[in-house]
């Protein structure tokens, strides 16, 4: 390479780094939120949302493991999100519960939680101090799944929005229509004699996909980490149609005595697993939004791919965002530059901001033993 073209290649990186830094900027000093390397903060409240970090005081969306960690020094989040943080953090964390709408008051800060509509117990969380209104989103679906307190449009100046999601090519079919097709799918596989394995994450997805599933085809069974988390939920008074946990250890050939049948749903962690091996000959499904783009069913050698997410697609992200009437958005974790640019040629004052969130990559990878939920720390 010539020491010109040297020259040019390394200008043009250059010019490249400006323009993003440009975009990932920290916020004023005096702004009322701020991007920190513990995670989004608060100072004049001195609490932090969804922190990746050890921190004294954290409000937590949800419990996902991308947004609510260990080793936090007191935890606050929505009432239903409290048995599930117990379950995945430990029994003895210092955690309070708030109903949605409720009014805290931190040091003059006004601090509410609002429904995300992403899973159970997720909320949106709203800060306001002097005038200054920011919501952070958490992760948020607007779609009703009928299981979850649907997504609530907040109105503030600055939302700190997801874009897991973030392209024109993830529009999702209203979910009656995916839980016709994974039925007529299950019912196909129970005349052919073969077992339906159904993939959806431990927290949420599971839960959404065992409120959908017709019954009248036959049993339903789960994976010991998707009934940790139902048993949590159930204890909490959450209404939960019935399941069967599969108990391998101790009771041998369990897997024989499964009738043909049977819809097994587990954690994509499960997924070609010696576990999963037991029970063939099955059909294997994965319900997830990637499912949407061609070739990730192949990738996962999956015999049918259902779109059904738990985030926002595109017109569902424009939606909220629209209906919160912010000037100024965040764009924290999915398509973060194409989707931050597509909203500043909509007139919208829209940054990326670098967090360690992870939308449903995240979410897919928690729970992979079949007695004992995800660690997380």
């Amino acid at each position: 390479m010539f020491q010109g073209d040297f020259l040019c290649l390394h200008l043009e990186k250059l010019v490249i780094w400006i323009c993003l830094e440009r975009i990932i900027l920290p916020m004023p000093q005096d702004a009322l939120l701020r991007f920190t390397a513990e995670g989004i903060y608060c100072p004049q409240a001195d609490v932090y949302i969804d922190p990746w970090r050890r921190v004294p005081k954290a409000l937590i969306t949800h419990a996902h493991s991308d947004h609510a960690r260990w080793g936090m020094e007191h935890y606050l989040a929505h009432h239903d999100s409290v048995p599930v943080l117990r379950l995945r953090l430990g029994r003895d964390i210092s955690v309070q519960g708030v109903a949605f709408g409720e009014k805290i008051y931190m040091n003059g800060v006004e601090i509410s939680f609002h429904p995300a509509g992403h899973i159970i117990g997720s909320a949106q969380i709203r800060l306001a101090y002097q005038g200054e209104v920011w919501v952070v989103s958490g992760d948020y679906k607007v779609e009703d799944d009928g299981f979850c307190a649907p997504f609530e449009a907040v109105p503030c100046q600055h939302f700190i929005t997801e874009s897991t999601f973030g392209l024109p090519v993830y529009h999702w079919r209203p979910q009656e229509e995916i839980f016709a097709d994974i039925n007529q799918w299950w019912a196909q596989n129970a005349a052919e004699g073969k077992i339906s394995l159904l993939s959806g994450y431990s927290l949420g997805k599971a839960q959404r996909i065992l409120q959908g599933l017709d019954r009248n085809i036959g049993p339903v069974y789960t994976h010991g980490a998707i009934e940790n988390t139902n048993e949590v939920l159930r204890e909490a008074g959450i209404a939960l149609k019935p399941t069967q946990r599969i108990h391998l250890q101790g009771e041998e050939k369990f897997e024989k005595k499964l009738n043909q049948n049977a819809m097994i749903v587990a954690p994509p962690g499960a997924i070609g697993s010696n576990w999963s091996r037991r029970f063939q000959p099955f059909s294997l499904g994965i319900a997830s939004g990637w499912m949407q783009i061609r070739g990730a069913r192949r990738r996962r050698a999956a015999d049918r791919g259902f779109v059904l997410s738990d985030h926002a697609d595109w017109p569902g992200l424009n939606q909220a965002i629209e209906a919160t009437g912010a000037e100024h958005v965040y764009v924290t974790h999915g398509y973060t530059e194409i989707f931050s640019r597509w909203l500043r040629e909509k007139g919208l004052d829209a940054q990326v901001v670098k967090t360690e969130f992870e939308g449903e990559l995240g979410e897919i990878n928690e729970g992979t033993t079949a007695d004992t939920p995800a660690q997380e720390g």
